[in-house]
């Protein structure tokens, strides 16, 4: 598919071409290890849904380039061989994937996890919001396989109403949770990263890929999506209930299980509001902020 004249016109895409980068999504997880120090220290990583393979390409010379640092790319396509990057064609929600993964590391947890994977848009907001969000589960899934204690897990996220019981989620697993959109990531995108540091699972806590991390089994109600409701308190009460190990294990965790407050990080230079804490469910799409503004000429 041709490149429209809106990518040509594109800063961060020139830069990509000049650059050598195969995709300008290359700036986003650069400007991300900028401002988090995502590679410092890291000697394994996992880069989950790599094609076209830009965040690969930067891992294998952030990492890579170390001589000691191994980089292992999936995806269900292949892709063109990258120095330092080992491929493999695999389904990340399948068992045998995570296998393979830790057969490359000679037996040993990575260090950090990115995933830059995203759905084919359907421009129904509600729809691409639930598809991105089980796409970010199913990679936190095959993470909670291969991630060492303390490691690095990044994702992509849609930001919605619903994004409160993603980061809930991702709390159980992880000390400290930000959602971050990189200047490079189109204003007019509702994309953004979390950025969960710290890997610390619940006691007991075992990784099972044959069972989504947020399915009906967890005591979510038949009639909604394992995403498309309202994070409250009888939500995570009723999952912790379940007679379920995972039910089990999070019951006896200590942590908040609502968190109407999402940290967003907007990594613009120039941003005034660098670091704040805003209500995603509040945030207006640039339609609504055109509409308003007619509204008031």
């Amino acid at each position: 598919m041709g490149r429209t004249s809106k990518d040509k016109r594109d800063v961060y895409y020139r830069l990509a071409k000049e650059n050598g980068w195969r995709a300008r999504s290359a700036f986003k997880l650069l400007q991300l290890d900028e401002e988090f120090q995502l590679f410092q220290g890291v000697t394994r990583a996992v880069d989950l849904c790599a094609a076209p393979g830009s965040w690969s390409q930067v891992l294998s010379q952030k990492i890579g380039s170390q001589g000691s640092g191994q980089v292992v790319a999936v995806d269900l396509q292949a892709m063109a061989p990258l120095p330092g990057v080992v491929q493999i064609q695999g389904d990340i929600t399948q068992l045998s994937t995570a296998k393979e993964i830790i057969q490359h590391f000679e037996g040993c947890p990575a260090d950090l996890v990115v995933c830059d994977g995203a759905p084919d848009v359907t421009g129904l907001h509600d729809v691409d919001e639930y598809m991105q969000a089980q796409l970010l589960l199913a990679a936190l899934n095959i993470a909670t396989h291969v991630l060492k204690p303390g490691g690095c897990f990044v994702a992509k996220i849609f930001r919605g109403r619903d994004v409160t019981l993603l980061y809930s989620q991702l709390r159980v697993f992880f000390s400290n949770v930000l959602c971050a959109k990189p200047r490079s990531s189109r204003n007019s995108s509702i994309e953004a990263f979390a950025v969960c540091q710290g890997y610390d699972p619940p006691e007991g806590f075992v990784p099972d890929l044959t069972r989504p991390l947020l399915d009906h089994s967890y005591g979510e109600s038949q009639t909604f999506g394992p995403i498309a409701r309202e994070t409250n308190p009888s939500l995570m009460q009723v999952m912790c209930l379940q007679p379920h190990p995972l039910g089990t294990i999070l019951s006896q965790k200590s942590f908040n299980p609502v968190s109407p407050l999402v940290v967003t990080l907007d990594l613009g230079e120039n941003s005034e509001d660098h670091k704040f804490q805003d209500s995603l469910s509040n945030l207006e799409t640039p339609s609504q902020k055109k509409k308003k503004k007619k509204d008031w000429e």
